[in-house]
Order: structure tokens, then C-alpha cells, then sequence
């Protein structure tokens, strides 16, 4: 099997406005950080629209920097110090996540709390097919169904002998959730989309019956998954935990299925997963395969998925209100309206077929 080390995910340099102070940083890692020697280089991993991702080197080691962007105001989302915290339990458990190394609450330092983890080096799928790697429709079915059970295996995780029930609160969390994002997104927005208020007003109407609670990503996609060089299949690492918790299993797979754009699907959501690609497994596949992974009857997902896809343009919209309020000078945050239009629009094809496939 061929190793595509040479094709690894690579930091650039980073974007004008949101590296962190060297001196001050080197100053810190110096005192708290283990083996910390400098001098140190700061690179930016691109990919992502939430948190920011920094590279870390210095002569003798490396490791990453994870912290938020200039302007949140969404604490649930961007607490560093509970992302450190999930980490750090669930490691002992799920041995697809970076080791965990410091925290730091002091926001002298780089302006806002900041944690460091281990680099896991590997292939991440972003939004278009990465140069050098033949993505066959044999290899991408491959992923996807990995990628699939890779979940469903952080769905089966025993919530009481780990510790992870204390990092949530599963009682009434699909009505929170609707509820939330659809006061979230209200709050940000900044187009007139009645496709989102039907959602809105269709999810309260319908809201189901809760599901046994298990730990959750909430942001489970393709770019969020380090695959190894050597087998594409093989998942090294699952990133950026920030919205992970105790809830509804559905609610996640819903998400997930809302990443899971199809050939069919607007162009505006292709960027999301690579899912789109011959091979993969459809979304209606994806379910059959997530049931068979967790031996579990099919789960009926049209209410998950229209939360999916609301959800999504919920976190769209606040990206976006913040690009349009100049938070950000990231030029890829001024088309996030055409996505945010699609994802309404998919929510509202699925109420109407009663599906969550197939719409066009």
C-alpha cells in the first residue's frame, strides 16, 4: 500500500492579525512547558472557520496551539479550558484524540486562554482532493465507512466508568439544542431566510422522544479526521473537540449527516466533506452503516438531520456576522451566506420529501 507521508497536512504562515506574541508565548513555554528550549517559529494551520490552530516548533520539539478567534463571544464554543478537559478524559479511552499538554488561562500571554496537544501528523481531507493521492472510489468507501465507525465506536464509549457523564447534561438535551441554536441563530442574523424560520418552527413541532445519551463530537467530519500515510483508512486522530458533550447520539449522526454533502447537493456545501466524491456512502448508507457498527435497530433520522442542517447554518451565520462586522479579514468568510442558504434550503427539501436523500 502506498504511504503518502510526503502529502501530511502543512502549516503555513500565519494570516495578518491572529498569530500569537512570540516573545510572550516563548516566555511562558520557557516556564511551563517541559523541554520548551526556543527559539520558536509559529506556523497557522488554514482549514477550519472556529477556533485557531497554530504549529509550535522550536529546535528539539513541536506540538500545537489551539485557542479563539479575534471577536468570539460564544463561550460554549470557545472555552479552551473545557476542550483541555475533554481531552484529558477521554484519552484514556478513546485513543483517537492528541495528548493533551498545558493549559493556559492567562490571556496576557496571547490575548485569550490557550491550550497546547501533541502533534498527530497524517492526511486531513479539507475541501477539495489534496494533489499527489488518487482518491478511488474504492478508497473513499473505504473512509467513509472507517469514518462511520470510528463514531459509532465514540458512541458506545461507557459513560459512568470513565467519567464522561460529568461532561455534559443529557436530561432535555434535544430541546436545548433546538432551542439554542435557533436562539443563536436569530441573535446573528443578517439575511432575511424564511427556509430557517420553517425549520425553526417544524423542529419545535416535532421535537422526539429522547435516545440513551452517549459522548458526542458535534462537529464530526472529514476535515476534523487525521488519516494515517501509510492507510488512508485508518483514523490516527479525531480533532477539535470544542463542542463535544452528553447528549442524544441521533443529534450528533444528524449533524454529521448535514456535513454529508452528496454530488447532487449545491456546490456551496461540497466544501464541508469530500463526501461528494464517487465511492462514498451516501447519507442514507451512512445511517444503515452507523446502526449495523453499533448493532442498533436503523434509526429513523429525518428530525436529526433538518437539526443538522439548521445547526450548521446557525454556526455559519455567526461566523459570517462576524466576518461582516470586521472581527476577521479571512476573505473565505464572505461567501459562508451562500452556504448558510444551501443548508436552509436542504432543511426545508427534507421536510417536504421526508428524507434525507435524494432531493434533486
Amino acid at each position: 500500500m502506498k504511504n503518502y507521508a510526503a502529502f501530511s497536512d502543512q502549516p503555513v504562515t500565519p494570516r495578518e492579525g491572529e498569530v500569537p506574541d512570540r516573545e510572550k508565548l516563548s516566555v511562558y513555554l520557557t516556564s511551563h512547558l517541559p523541554g520548551f528550549t526556543g527559539p520558536l517559529e509559529i506556523e497557522q494551520f488554514p482549514g477550519g472557520y472556529s477556533n485557531l490552530t497554530f504549529l509550535l516548533k522550536w529546535p528539539d520539539g513541536s506540538c500545537i496551539l489551539r485557542k479563539p478567534p479575534n471577536g468570539a463571544n460564544i463561550k460554549s464554543a470557545h472555552d479552551m479550558g473545557r476542550e483541555y478537559k475533554v481531552l484529558s478524559t477521554l484519552k484514556p479511552v478513546f485513543n483517537a484524540v492528541p495528548t493533551p499538554l498545558l493549559y493556559c488561562d492567562d490571556i496576557a500571554v496571547t490575548g485569550t486562554p490557550f491550550y497546547l496537544m501533541e502533534r498527530i501528523t497524517g492526511i486531513i481531507l479539507r475541501n477539495k482532493p489534496p494533489r499527489g493521492i488518487d482518491l478511488t472510489p474504492e478508497l473513499m468507501h473505504s473512509i467513509s465507512a472507517s469514518a462511520i465507525d470510528k463514531l459509532a465506536a465514540l458512541h458506545s464509549i461507557d459513560l459512568d466508568n470513565t467519567g464522561l457523564r460529568s461532561m455534559g447534561k443529557p436530561e432535555g438535551y434535544i430541546q436545548r439544542q433546538v432551542e439554542g441554536w435557533i436562539r443563536r441563530y436569530e441573535n446573528a442574523a443578517t439575511d432575511d431566510i424564511p427556509a430557517m424560520k420553517k425549520a425553526a418552527e417544524w423542529m419545535l413541532s416535532n421535537l422526539p422522544a429522547e435516545g440513551t445519551p452517549a459522548f458526542i463530537h458535534n462537529d464530526y467530519k472529514y476535515d476534523n479526521l487525521v488519516l494515517d500515510p501509510a492507510n488512508l483508512s485508518h483514523i490516527l486522530a479525531v480533532l477539535d473537540w470544542e463542542m463535544a458533550t452528553v447528549g442524544d447520539p441521533l443529534m450528533d449522526l444528524g449533524t454529521t449527516l448535514a456535513y454529508w454533502g452528496e454530488d447532487a447537493d449545491s456546490p456551496a456545501l461540497k466544501p464541508f466533506n469530500l463526501t461528494w466524491l464517487a465511492g462514498n456512502l451516501t447519507r442514507e448508507e451512512v445511517v444503515k452503516k452507523y446502526a449495523a457498527s453499533r448493532n442498533i435497530p436503523e434509526p429513523e433520522m429525518l428530525f436529526y438531520y433538518v437539526f443538522g442542517a439548521y445547526k450548521i447554518g446557525g454556526i455559519v451565520q455567526q461566523i459570517y456576522a462576524r466576518y461582516k462586522k470586521g472581527f476577521t479579514n479571512d476573505e473565505r468568510f464572505a461567501g459562508l451566506i451562500y452556504v448558510l442558504k444551501a443548508c436552509a434550503d436542504n432543511a426545508e427539501k427534507a421536510i417536504l420529501f421526508k428524507r434525507i436523500s435524494h432531493f434533486y
